[in-house]
Formats: structure tokens, sequence, C-alpha cells
């Protein structure tokens, strides 16, 4: 049954797919500027500015550029950088472990820290804790990855010493953007894992729990998390996309290699091949997450499947 609705769920997936590639596409080549004016030097002759553009295809209609690039696509080829000339695809799989590597430590932090502050400001008594708890769920839902950023590196780097400002090469360099990307999402696992929490706690079979005289952490571990386990695991397994996603601006900030470092300069060198690469795979990564979230809400609520026969 898991497999046949999985499988429904690809099926699906395939005209999303075509769908956000059309749009990347257009919104790519909507961007102004030429990507071949980064190629030409000072004083090229018109023909050699014709014949770059012929070598990338630039000079033919949006459409046939756009089948030739999706043809190119499902062989494998993500095509040729336009300003590094090298194929897109090595320059995605050398950033890419970067990115994962980011996004695995951020989404394990968010989701462990998420849960346990959730939990707590759910089943707390203290109404100082719970408001302190309320009161970081409100602040990691509006605070800006990148302002955030800046303030890690001003405190911990520049003022204090304790981390390096940019790079890659030490594990130390991990910390605080591990820590930016992961403070949205604890605000965001802590208020869905609190909200599941509280609701269940109204039910009544909890209070018969209790007239029974059972203790609050039996009740807590044995009856409200399996339960509120269902829509914690549903936003976890959307975060897994979201989290690459995430990462663009704050690798940028950080001087990190990864896609985010390699989207935002082919931006700014309107490099169409390496955007159209970047952006594919970020939004790959967020159907295939969107796709987990399903199959795990479906694993572990029938009802999901039966909804969908």
């Amino acid at each position: 049954m898991i497999i046949r609705y999985t499988l429904q769920r690809l099926l699906m997936l395939i005209p999303v797919s075509l769908s956000i590639s059309v749009v990347i596409f257009l919104v790519v080549h909507l961007l102004p500027g030429d990507p071949i004016d980064n190629l030409m030097r000072v004083g090229s002759s018109p023909e050699d500015r014709l014949a770059m553009t012929m070598k990338y295809g630039l000079d033919r209609t949006l459409i046939e550029q756009y089948l030739l690039w999706i043809r190119s696509i499902l062989s494998g080829d993500f095509g040729e950088a336009i300003v590094l000339r090298r194929p897109v695809s090595d320059l995605i799989w050398q950033n890419l472990p970067y990115s994962l590597t980011l996004g695995a430590l951020a989404f394990a932090f968010s989701s462990i820290v998420g849960m346990i502050a959730g939990t707590i400001s759910a089943v707390a008594k203290n109404p100082v804790v719970e408001q302190v708890v309320k009161a970081f769920i409100l602040l990691g839902s509006t605070v800006p990855s990148f302002w955030l950023a800046l303030l890690m590196i001003l405190l911990f780097s520049v003022t204090l010493g304790w981390f390096p400002v940019s790079g890659a090469k030490t594990w130390t360099a991990l910390v605080l953007p591990v820590l930016t990307i992961g403070f949205g999402g604890i605000a965001l696992v802590a208020r869905v894992t609190r909200v599941a929490l509280v609701e269940i706690a109204r039910q009544d079979f909890v209070t018969l729990l209790h007239a029974k005289g059972l203790p609050r952490s039996t009740i807590l571990f044995r009856h409200l998390l399996p339960h509120a386990f269902l829509p914690v695991v549903t936003i976890l397994a959307l975060r897994i996309g979201w989290i690459l996603g995430g990462a663009v601006t704050v690798e940028f900030v950080f001087g990190r290699p990864g896609l985010g470092s390699l989207l935002i300069r082919a931006l700014g060198q309107r490099d169409y091949p390496v955007v159209q690469g970047c952006l594919l795979m970020l939004a790959l990564a967020v159907m295939l997450g969107t796709l987990i979230g399903d199959v795990a809400q479906a694993a572990l609520d029938p009802r999901v499947r039966e909804a969908t026969t």
C-alpha cells in the first residue's frame, strides 16, 4: 500500500517538475544583463560577440533554448557555464557536499532542540519558562537569517573571536552557519510540537490517564509524544528541502562554498546555465522533502492513504 501511494506521489511530481522548470527558465532569462558581456574583452568585434552568442545558443528563441535545456537535463547534462567555462554538473557536484553537510547538521540541530523546546513549553507549569519559550519561538519565526548571520559574526567572530568569520577549512567554521540556519527551524518545530501536545493533552483519554494516577512522565512519553509525532514528522520532512534553500544567503554571508554561494555568484555574472542548474537542484530538494513528508504521514496515519484511494 505504501509503495503504491509513493508511486502515485512520484507521478504527480512529474507535471510539477516541468512547471517549475518553465518558471526557472523564464525567470532567469528575464533578468537584466547579458552573460556575454562578461566574456568580451575591450575592443572585441561584433563578429566575436555573435560567435560567442551562437556558441552558447543564446541566438535561438526562448522556446528552442528551453527545449534544448530540458533535453540535456534529461540526459544528465546541465550544460556548460558561460563565464567559468566548465560543465555545470561539475560545479554543482563540487559544491553540493558543502551544502549537504551544512543542511544536515542544521536539520539535526533544529529538530532536536525544537522538539525539546516545544515539549517544555507545552508541559511546563512554570509560566516564566513557558513565556521564555514562546518569546524564543516568536523571535526565531521573525528574524531574517542574513541579519542573524551578521549578528553572529559580529558577536562570536569579531568581538569574542571564538569562531572564524568565513571559510570551510575547519569544523569550527560550521558552528555559526548551523546555528543561524537552525534558529528559524527550532522555532517552527517547537511551535508545531507545542500545538500538537497541547491539543492532545485536552483529549478525554488523557484526562482518564491522569484520573488513574499514572505519572506525568509516563503519560508524556508513552501517550502524548507518540500521538504528537505525526505533525512533527511531516514538518521535519518538509524542512529537508527548505534547509538547502535557506542556506543560500547564509553560505554567501559566511563566505562558505556551496550551492548558495555558487548561485549568487552566477546571478551576478548572469551565467544562465549555472543559475538554472542551481535553482533546479534546490527545487528538486524541496519536492523530495515534500514527497518524504507525504509518505511518512501516510505510513503513520492510514487515514491519509484511504483519503487518496
